[in-house]
This record gives structure tokens, sequence and C-alpha cells, in this order.
């Protein structure tokens, strides 16, 4: 049996397990913290956001999330630091790392240091969105 969201149809067991899963979205502009923040709420996931690197270590500290939406610029500590040392941690969690286009060099030390996939900005947020639903039906 099936259920409809507004984004398509979704299998009620996986909607069960998506309403079990914890995502960290760290991204320095509130904006897009709350598009974001929004988008995977109405998929039914338990959304946590940080603004910067530091405080996504913390809140994986503290949250153990499924899931990690990491941008690579920020203040404070950025994305590529935070990865790492989030990794160093918590080495199963799977992290998705934002970028802007053209940083090939970031991507490929982001890919080396663990970092599951990379996105680059502008992106369609739907796009994004399978990613992360793609992603996490490979670890579940």
């Amino acid at each position: 049996m099936k259920c409809r969201t507004k984004y398509g149809k979704l299998r009620k067991a996986k909607r069960r397990w998506l309403e079990l899963w914890k995502i960290l979205i760290v991204d320095d502009q509130k904006g897009v913290r709350r598009l974001l923040e929004e988008l995977f709420k109405r998929d039914g996931w338990d959304v946590h956001v940080a603004s910067d690197g530091k405080e996504a270590i913390s809140k994986c500290d503290e949250l153990s999330p499924h899931v990690v939406l990491m941008d690579m610029k920020m203040p404070n500590m950025n994305g590529l630091d935070a990865s790492q040392e989030i990794l160093r941690r918590h080495s199963h969690l799977p992290i998705l790392m934002m970028t802007a286009y053209g940083e090939m060099d970031v991507i490929k030390k982001a890919l080396d240091a663990g970092v599951k996939k990379c996105i680059t900005k502008p992106f369609d947020i739907m796009d994004l969105r399978n990613m992360v639903n793609e992603l996490m039906e490979k670890v579940s």
C-alpha cells in the first residue's frame, strides 16, 4: 500500500523510516537553512540546524544525526574542517557537502576526507532531497 505526498509516491514503509531519521542542516545562510528545514520536515524528517562548523560538531555529538548536509564556506569553521572532525568522531556518519560551482579541489578534498557526496550550488532542492534519500537507502 502506498501513500502520496506532495512530491510523489512514497511507500508507507519508507515513510515510517523517514520519521525516525535525524538530519542536521549546516549553512551560515539563514534562508538556506529554513528552506531545507521546511523541505525535509514535510517529508517527515526530524530536522536540526546549525549555522557554522563548530556548532555542527557540537550538534553531532549531542544529537547523533543519521545524515548531515554541510555547506562548505562558513564563518568560524568551514565545512571541510568540520566534516573532518565530525568523521573523526563519528566515522559512520554520512555527510553530503554543498559547495560552490567550480571548486573541484575542495570536492576532491571532501571526498578524500570521507564525505559521501557533493552537490554544487546552485542546485535544485528536489535533486538534493533525492540524493539524501538515496544515500539513506544505501545505509539503512
